[in-house]
């Protein structure tokens, strides 16, 4: 699985380019705000169908334009595959594949194996449960597309459940028949979307903690605790027991929509216990673990996108990455840095063939 070309038209800070890429090793140099980090998002946008770094999808179309059209081409055991995606003011966005309109984006997820490592993955760390509940349902979904499609009625008969609560208390009324309806099928698909995280994290963290101690010599002790409110009871005795508090809250506050991850370093939260490095070391294990993962489960080498990960990282950290490269543990990769000497100092120590754009 490699990315031969991609084309951009108005896509954010690109009016019209288009570059070729190495097999192997793409580096894309120069300055902050060249749009090294735009090219990045725009392969990330083909195989996910949306931006990495900014969910407001109008906001990616270039200064004054009415759209954008991002066109790659890639090879995927040995056929080729175009891919385009693209957005006009007012309109839907499109997915196409080979000329074929996608209907749902979420047919597409997993087609194309991507993984990114990006400095805003701290969010993982610093943000929400959701984040983290996130990051667990990329993985999975590209995997699986059953799971994707019970999170996604999940989500709906939740927002449906929530609208219900609102409701009630509007209207200072109260129908347990109606609500219980909701409950039911929320029921059906919660356990199964706890049992497959469940089953996830089980393969995925020992994976994390092998990537970990390789990138930090085994010097630091973390832990990755999947927190969830159906390891101590079903969907609907938790939905049944919370009754009271969902109507004074007016929103559902049990459920698999709760669960979350603890990132752990002696025991204790990497949050308020971590280094900078210690943190960033941690999420750089957490993306290259999501790559091993799907690599096993898929059979391909997921493109990997490195996005300014080689800053604040000491030489021995960065090192230990490149000799990863080295042993051919990853297929196609996407680097993207302020530091142009550093970056050919880098990949020329993988022995793998290259191209450096400057920007």
């Amino acid at each position: 699985m490699h990315l031969k070309t991609i084309s951009l038209l108005n896509y954010k800070n690109f009016e019209d380019a288009s570059f070729d890429f190495d097999d192997k090793i793409n580096c894309f140099v120069g300055k902050n705000g060249m749009g090294k980090t735009n090219v990045l998002d725009a392969v990330y946008h083909l195989a996910y169908g949306r931006s990495y770094f900014n969910p407001m999808a109008m906001q990616n179309i270039r200064h004054g334009q009415e759209f954008f059209v991002i066109e790659g081409d890639f090879e995927k055991d040995e056929r080729s595959e175009l891919i385009v995606c693209s957005l006009k003011k007012g309109q839907k966005k499109i997915l196409k594949r080979n000329g074929k309109i996608y209907e749902k984006f979420s047919d597409h997820i997993g087609f194309i194996p991507l993984v990114i490592i990006s400095p805003t993955d701290r969010d993982l760390i610093v943000e929400g449960s959701e984040v983290r509940r996130s990051f667990i349902d990329s993985v999975i979904s590209q995997l699986d597309a059953t799971y994707l499609q019970n999170l996604i009625q999940y989500q709906k008969i939740l927002t449906q459940r929530n609208a219900l609560l609102k409701y009630f208390a509007a209207n200072r009324t109260f129908e347990a028949d109606t609500l219980v309806i909701y409950d039911e099928q929320l029921d059906v698909l919660a356990q199964p979307i706890f049992e497959k995280r469940r089953e996830f994290l089980e393969q995925f963290v020992p994976i994390f903690n092998e990537y970990h101690q390789a990138i930090t010599d085994s010097a630091e002790n973390v832990q990755i605790v999947y927190q969830s409110h159906l390891a101590q009871n079903n969907m609907l005795a938790l939905l049944n027991d919370h009754v009271q508090r969902d109507r004074a809250l007016q929103y559902t506050s049990v459920g698999v929509h709760k669960d979350d991850l603890s990132f752990e370093i002696d025991a204790h939260p990497i949050k308020k216990f971590g280094s900078q490095g210690q943190q960033k070391s941690f999420l750089i294990a957490l993306k290259l673990a999501q790559f091993e993962f799907v690599k096993k489960q898929s059979g391909q080498k997921p493109i990997l996108l490195f996005d300014d990960i080689f800053d604040k990282l000491d030489e021995t950290r960065v090192g230990k990455i490149v000799e990863m490269v080295n042993n051919d543990a990853f297929g196609q990769l996407f680097i993207s840095d302020t530091h142009p000497e550093r970056t050919e100092a880098i990949v020329k120590q993988t022995h793998q063939s290259y191209k450096i754009f400057n920007l």
